[in-house]
Parts: structure tokens; sequence; C-alpha cells
């Protein structure tokens, strides 16, 4: 079942876009006002992370799989480092409350310099708050994906991300699959095998097999006799 981990991947992309939205409007604000002539190589850089996350996204939620949303995580976490260590490096430890009554320079005049800090501070913290989160993202798909080969479904990286199991649960959404917890059984008794992966488990004449998901993503398997079904 992982109608969870759809709920769970779509907040989390909503909560990535409205951060991207909020630095790309002040990086666009910022742009309007200082190029072509002042802080013209981080105001163009400052657009970039914001406009390829929106983007991004969009595809991803259009024909997402899991490999391709590891590969653009990873880019997309990049980008957000780049961002947030580069405004770091150009804020430092400057206290905005100490530039009051000074301007800065642009190219129709000046703006506070206070209030040109505190819309850096902001596109800083959010930088580093979107590269946390997509690098959450980045392990958890890892993580999820090769917890859906151990159950059986090898060819996961490549189908419908929406198909990753979260924790504790088997891929596939409700209902399209078997459930992974449940009993085998061959007409008129004869014993029967049972596959998981790549193993194989022949039936005992008399019992059903039950396999079960196992802790830390193991399949458990057992036999069990008939007149307990």
């Amino acid at each position: 079942m992982t109608l969870l981990f759809r709920d769970m991947r779509n907040y989390t992309h909503i909560a990535i876009v409205l951060m991207a939205a909020t630095v790309l409007g002040i990086s666009a604000y910022l742009a309007s006002v200082f190029l072509p002539r002042y802080h013209h190589d981080y105001t163009i850089m400052s657009l970039i992370p914001p406009s390829w996350t929106i983007f991004i996204l969009i595809i991803m939620h259009i024909n997402g799989t899991p490999r391709g949303e590891v590969f653009f995580l990873f880019i997309t976490d990049i980008l957000w480092l780049t961002l947030a260590a580069w405004t770091s490096d150009m804020i430092g430890p400057t206290q905005c409350d100490a530039l009051a009554g000074q301007r800065t320079p642009t190219m129709k005049g000046t703006i506070s310099s206070r209030s040109y800090c505190d819309l850096i501070k902001v596109i800083e913290a959010f930088s580093w708050a979107a590269f946390i989160i997509l690098l959450f993202c980045f392990f958890i798909t890892i993580h999820l994906a090769n917890r859906g080969v151990v159950f059986g479904r090898p060819e996961i990286w490549r189908e419908d991300i929406n198909e990753l199991p979260w924790f504790e649960q088997a891929p596939g959404f409700p209902g399209a699959y078997e459930p992974y917890d449940r009993y085998t059984r061959h007409p008129h008794g004869m014993p029967a095998s049972e596959s998981y992966g790549s193993n194989v488990v022949q039936q005992m004449p008399g019992h059903n097999i039950v396999i079960q998901p196992g802790s830390r993503g193991q399949p458990r398997v057992q036999q069990v006799p008939s007149n307990y079904a």
C-alpha cells in the first residue's frame, strides 16, 4: 500500500515549491533593481535553483520513476547547496538591524540596506531548508526503492514512483497486486511453490505458505498446517 508514500511525497513537494516560489519572487525583485550593473553573478544564480525546482517537480509528478527522481533530486540539491553556501558567504554574520538608515545603490536609485539584508537572509534560510529537505528525500527514495526490490519487485526502480512502499508497507497500490501477507494453496491439496524475489519455497503437503514482511525488510516465510487456515 503506497497511499501514505504518495501523500508524504505530495506534501513535501508542496512545501518545497512554496519555498522555491518565495525565493524566486525575491530574486526576481532583486534582478529588477540590480541587473545588469550590480551583484550580477549572485542575482542570476539566485534565479536558477527555484526556477529549476518548480519546473522539475512538475515533470516528476507527470511521469516520475524512482531512478529519475533520485537523479533529479541530486541535481536540485546541489543547486540549492550552491545558492545556500554562496548566500551565507556573501551575507556572513551581518546583523540587518545594524544597517538601519543605510542605503544600497541600484539601477533605479537606492534601496534600504536593511531591507536588502532581510531579503538575503530569507533566501539564505529557505535555501538551506530546501537543501536539507531534498537531501532527506534523496536518501529516503533510495531506501524505499531498495525495500521494494527486497519485497520481490526488482524492476521497481523503473516503475511509477507511487508504487514505492512506505516504511513497513509492501509495494504497489492497494488491490493492484496480491498482498504479501497471504496463504497460498494448491488445488486438491497438492504441494505448490511460492516465490519471493529470486527465491522459491516448495510447499509441504498439507501446509500453506505464508510470506510476511520481516525485520529490516527481509521477508519471513512460514509453512503453516492447513487446519490453521
